[in-house]
């Protein structure tokens, strides 16, 4: 109240005719004060004048306003090329959560002949009208000194550095191009998730904040590990000893993202998600994988997946309706070798997410760890449960045995094995392959009646003479690298030594029908890769019924019966046994 007046301004819209006359002589007559009639800029015109006065910007058409905004409800600005600047607003409970249509993001254009923003080459016009914005709708520099500060953090999403401020009911993020300010009120969650040689800090945000068309509902961190930081905080010791005893202290000193964690924690009172019992192969907190063609790296966290760092990923484990693993070029002979798996979650909103190329040792971690959750497996794609895929990881050998094979087998055969643990050796990935995609290969898979010995002497010349082809020096080199990660265990094999004269393992039907159909998926579709040849073809496989599929099983048992009467023959007779050709022998 100023001067015994309750309001210096009152603004009436929406009426006409003899509503305005009515409340005309009500005001007149009860108040006594005459209501000014001001007229408003219907041509509907979008070239005018700017007039910023208090918190109000007006647009002027001719002398008359267009239409006004609020600069208090302006969240954030962003400079545009030279000449654009836009303005983008609060989406919160007061601001349109009951309204079916609310204002986003409005956006100006300021010639660089703008004489009410006069500037000079180095800062144009529209530069200097953000300026004066961000001053009076207080999303640049706040007058009130924030709580912390910590400065040049990077950040990977949105990307860019930037200085963050954290004040008692709102942290502001300040960048070159973009500035945020988010209410502790939209903070649901802070993750804390080691890569190394980084810690990436996630704060989860509901709703989201929004740059351009892209809304970003979690902000990733990262800081370097082992960097560290001291802060003092700004903040009386009233308040401190108050609303924030026991949840921060006066001065911090430690790692800078543990800093910077505890306190913002303090603040805004959100719950802080680590990593859980989940151990990778190397005795990491998260596997590697892809997702719509962006690499990063998968956390299985205690009740939910995290995928980081771009596209940011959560699932919770409640929204999941099942899991299912998928090794490449399903059901071919180059899944036999492949030295990477897929991860299909199916969410019971329909929607999938498919995290690729995922190291085959790590199918055990993740297998025992999502089972230990009690989430649901699917088996090659039905609802049989995971019996099939159990009783092989008990029996089998990550290097010797396919799980993925053997669960083609079990559900062929009932679940039941009957190959023995000499067979089992018999199977070398390197050798047996027939074409993996991880080895760069461009064999047919048809080719799978090619004898052992031809297939082991380019093999040969590839390590002893390298001058193999370049694919091939590719694939030599990828199985180098997995044998290192994967300890002295696959070293210890290729120095066993094996018989040419051994009979040729079986094949399942499904191996004669892509005998049968693989050219005519390649006439259906021309110039189709040779890694989607195999997925087309386990497609299909995977529709046909079980009248379909008869005479390629038929033909599948009558393969089976063969192999375990020349196995016989073989193990009654004398065996010849020559070198590897790799290493020398030490068994």
């Amino acid at each position: 109240m100023a001067d015994g007046q309750l309001f210096n301004n009152i603004l009436l819209g929406g009426r006409g005719g003899t509503d305005v006359d009515n409340l005309s002589n009500f005001m007149t007559n009860t108040l006594g004060v005459t209501p000014e009639e001001k007229q408003l800029s219907i041509s509907g015109r979008n070239w005018g004048e700017v007039n910023l006065e208090g918190n109000m910007l007006t647009f002027l058409v001719g002398s008359k306003p267009a239409f006004e905004v609020s600069l208090a409800d302006v969240s954030q600005t962003q400079l545009q090329g030279k000449n654009d600047v836009v303005l983008e607003f609060h989406v919160d409970d007061t601001t349109g959560a009951n309204e079916k249509d609310s204002l986003m993001e409005l956006s100006f254009h300021i010639p660089n002949s703008n004489t009410t923003f006069a500037g000079d080459e180095a800062t144009p016009p529209a530069q200097i009208f953000r300026e004066k914005i961000m001053s009076m709708a207080d999303v640049g520099p706040s007058g009130a000194e924030a709580v912390a500060l910590f400065e040049d953090i990077a950040i990977l999403t949105p990307r860019g550095r930037y200085t963050i401020e954290l004040h008692l009911s709102f942290l502001r993020l300040q960048g070159q191009a973009n500035d945020f300010k988010i209410q502790y009120s939209s903070v649901v969650r802070l993750f804390v998730l080691p890569k190394s040689p980084h810690t990436l800090v996630v704060i989860t945000l509901d709703p989201p904040i929004r740059k351009g068309q892209t809304f970003y509902p979690h902000i990733v961190l990262q800081f370097a590990m082992e960097e560290l930081a001291e802060c003092a905080l700004s903040m009386n010791e009233e308040l401190l000893n108050t609303k924030y005893k026991d949840k921060l202290e006066p001065s911090y000193k430690g790692l800078s993202h543990e800093v910077f964690t505890q306190i913002l924690r303090g603040l805004s009172a959100a719950k802080v998600t680590q990593p859980g019992k989940f151990r990778s192969s190397q005795d990491g907190y998260a596997v590697r994988a892809s997702l719509k063609a962006e690499d990063g790296i998968l956390y299985p966290l205690e009740k939910s997946f995290f995928f980081l760092p771009k596209p940011p990923t959560l699932i919770l484990h409640e929204e999941i309706e099942y899991l299912e693993f998928e090794r490449h070029g399903t059901g071919g002979a180059s899944s036999i070798s492949s030295h990477y798996f897929d991860l299909i979650i199916r969410l019971k909103s329909e929607q999938e997410h498919q995290f690729r190329n995922i190291q085959r040792n790590e199918y055990h971690n993740l297998f025992n760890f999502i089972s230990s959750k009690g989430l649901k497996i699917m088996n090659l794609g039905d609802a049989h449960g995971t019996s099939g895929v159990a009783a092989v990881l008990e029996n089998s050998d990550d290097e010797a045995v396919d799980p993925h094979l053997e669960r083609i087998k079990s559900a062929r055969e009932g679940g039941a094995g009957e190959d023995s643990d000499e067979e089992d050796e018999d199977f070398i990935a390197e050798k047996d392959d027939a074409g993996s995609p991880t080895d760069d290969s461009e064999e047919e898979q048809s080719d799978a009646s090619e004898s052992e010995e031809t297939k082991e002497k380019p093999a040969k010349k590839e390590v002893k003479k390298k001058e193999a082809p370049v694919a091939k020096a590719t694939g030599t080199k990828r199985k180098k690298k997995d044998e290192e990660e994967d300890g002295g265990k696959k070293r210890k094999l290729k120095k066993k030594k094996k018989d040419p004269n051994a009979p040729k393992r079986a094949m399942p039907g499904f191996m004669f029908f892509s005998q049968i159909e693989r050219e005519n998926v390649k006439k259906s579709n021309p110039g189709i890769p040779f890694t989607e040849v195999a997925k087309a073809l386990g497609e299909r496989w995977k529709k046909m019924s079980a009248e379909e599929k008869e005479p390629y099983e038929s033909r599948a048992k009558a393969d089976q019966k063969r192999y375990k009467d020349a196995m016989a023959g073989y193990k009654s007779g004398p065996t010849n046994i020559i070198d590897s050709g790799n290493e020398s022998d030490s068994e």
